[in-house]
């Protein structure tokens, strides 16, 4: 019976040794493979931050939009005031150009 239990004992220490091997085997390469789970969400978070980051700066658009279309209201706006001005001045100084002529003649 002493040599079945060496048999079974030289068994299970050749099993032990491959275990060991492989499970040294496995962390050598774990150390050295690249965790490409970690590049993915790296690359997840990115396009989740560009995804918001693109609605604020539609927003941004947005608003500026908003702003020059109130910027060329108002310039718009002066712009009228400025010609009526004109208009009123010019209309003047032909009123004054014709009465004079008229005068001559």
């Amino acid at each position: 019976m002493d040599k079945k239990e060496h048999k079974i004992l030289k068994f299970f220490a050749v099993v032990g040794l491959i275990a060991a091997i492989a499970g040294v085997a496995y962390a050598i390469y774990r150390f050295f493979t690249p965790d490409y789970l970690e590049d993915f969400e790296d690359d997840f978070d990115d396009d989740f931050d560009d995804y918001f980051e693109d609605e604020d700066e539609e927003e941004e658009k947005k608003s500026t939009a908003d702003t020059v279309k109130e910027t060329a209201s108002k310039v718009a706006e002066k712009v009228g005031d400025v010609a009526e001005d004109v208009k009123e001045k010019v209309g003047g100084a032909v009123d004054s150009v014709k009465a004079k002529v008229s005068a001559t003649e």
